[in-house]
């Protein structure tokens, strides 16, 4: 987080006409939020990174952006448009992420040292509204969109294991075509079927439509995502909002669009093995809370425990043929959309792990004996993201570049007018310049 500031803080000196760096809030913790704009026009844009703790490449994406958007003219006076970039949203729960951020990268250094608050406790949502919003970070938010009224907001995600792809408050014609481009120069696989969008509309492949917001359960709240959040608070102003996920371990399979073999079998395991890794950590959590210290560290980690074992029973019912509701039928499912069901079922399993691994390591003694279960399942976990998954490590340069390309192509077409048909873009091809995870 420091590094971050202090990147923006030099590139502001060195453009003093063009670029400025302001305080715009300050965090739980009293960690300021920066804000680094460049370029004078009237049309805003604004970009948030951070907006998850364990999601830190869209802090390098902002600096990489401001960059481009002074170097390049027609990003800021040609398109009389302003870059305001949000360096870190969360920046009391990415300092609890450096654990894992410097390195090496792997699976099992990142989920030993992941955190991520609890879903009350993330700062994009607003489940309670916008005029009872309880947070600093989300306040500083909404107060920036009400000032700026952008045009285009784009909010940079990660994700940790699968795929890269675009969510968007309204469609952006084109937009897929310009993705599959820059995924395919990057060897950046695309996620055609992720399982948080599983329900909302398909604009084109890795690219889905956010549905309106309602008000809706915790559990389905922490799940879809289809719920009040700063996504869409600035629809009001003709905001158009890009969520952009590019992910760290890249899995091909999640852009396989191909019938699976036996669907229904494979729903069968994947619920399965959910259900079972749910049992033997509420068992782990059974046998560790009462031994955990009353304090504020530990309610901090157990938060998002409580939340992820939360839902397990009902993603895992939604997911079972046998128990899914019948009023809710599942789409129709490529292999794609298994292998980022059966990812995102292992996520939540590794998560809480670590989560759990974390609150034992903390306490400095184990006496419910959990600590060697924990690594066990770690263990276990991530070497089947690795050798079930094909999970590959993506280097961060080349995350950073994807996300950027993908923010300024939508960048471009948020700037057109809406258009009823798809657009005529050319055929931007997918044809792999750069091998995947060549490095």
């Amino acid at each position: 987080m420091d590094e971050l500031a202090a990147h923006a803080a030099a590139l502001a000196a060195r453009h003093p006409r063009d670029a400025r760096l302001r305080r715009v809030g300050v965090s739980r913790a009293g960690t300021p939020l920066w804000l680094l704009s460049v370029g004078r026009g009237t049309r805003q844009v604004l970009v948030v990174a951070g907006p998850h703790a364990n999601e830190p490449v869209g802090g390098a994406t902002a600096l990489r952006l401001a960059e481009r958007a002074l170097a390049d003219p027609r990003l800021t006076e040609g398109a009389d448009a302003t870059w305001n970039l949000l360096l870190c949203l969360d920046p009391d729960g990415l300092r609890r992420n450096e654990g894992w951020l410097t390195g090496p990268y792997s699976l099992g250094r990142h989920f030993r040292h992941f955190f991520r608050p609890g879903f009350l406790e993330q700062p994009e949502w607003l489940p309670d509204g916008a005029a009872a919003a309880a947070l600093p970070e989300t306040r500083a938010l909404l107060r920036l969109q009400d000032e700026l009224k952008p045009f285009f907001q784009c909010s940079l995600h990660g994700v940790d294991v699968g795929g890269g792809f675009v969510e968007l408050t309204r469609d952006l014609p084109g937009l897929d075509r310009r993705m599959a481009y820059a995924a395919a120069r990057l060897g950046i696989p695309r996620e055609l079927g992720a399982y948080d969008t599983l329900y909302w509309p398909v604009l084109g492949p890795a690219v889905y439509r956010i549905p309106p917001p309602r008000r809706r359960d915790l559990a389905a709240a922490i799940t879809e995502a289809a719920v009040e959040s700063t996504w869409y608070h600035p629809h009001r102003h003709g905001t158009v909002t890009a969520v952009v996920e590019a992910p760290m371990w890249g899995v091909a399979a999640v852009e396989d669009g191909s019938p699976p073999a036996d669907r229904d079998a494979a729903l069968r395991a994947v619920s399965g093995a959910l259900r079972h890794d749910t049992r033997v950590l509420e068992d782990l959590l059974a046998r560790v809370r009462p031994r955990l210290p009353g304090t504020p560290e530990a309610d901090r980690l157990l938060a998002p425990v409580d939340d992820y074992l939360l839902v397990c029973p009902g993603l895992a019912d939604a997911w079972d043929p046998g128990t899914a509701d019948p009023g809710r039928p599942l789409p129709p499912l490529s292999t794609a959309h298994l292998t980022a069901l059966r990812i995102a079922g292992r996520r939540i399993a590794v998560r809480t792990a670590g989560l759990l691994h974390q609150l034992v390591t903390g306490a400095e003694h184990d006496p419910a004996g959990a600590l060697p279960e924990l690594d066990a399942l770690i263990d276990r976990w991530c070497a089947a993201f690795r050798d079930d998954c094909q999970a590959r490590w993506i280097p961060v340069a080349r995350q950073v570049e994807y996300q950027a390309r993908v923010v300024l192509a939508a960048f471009e077409l948020a700037g057109r007018p809406p258009r009823p048909t798809r657009s005529g873009e050319p055929d931007w091809g997918t044809q792999a310049a750069v091998p995947m995870h060549r490095e």
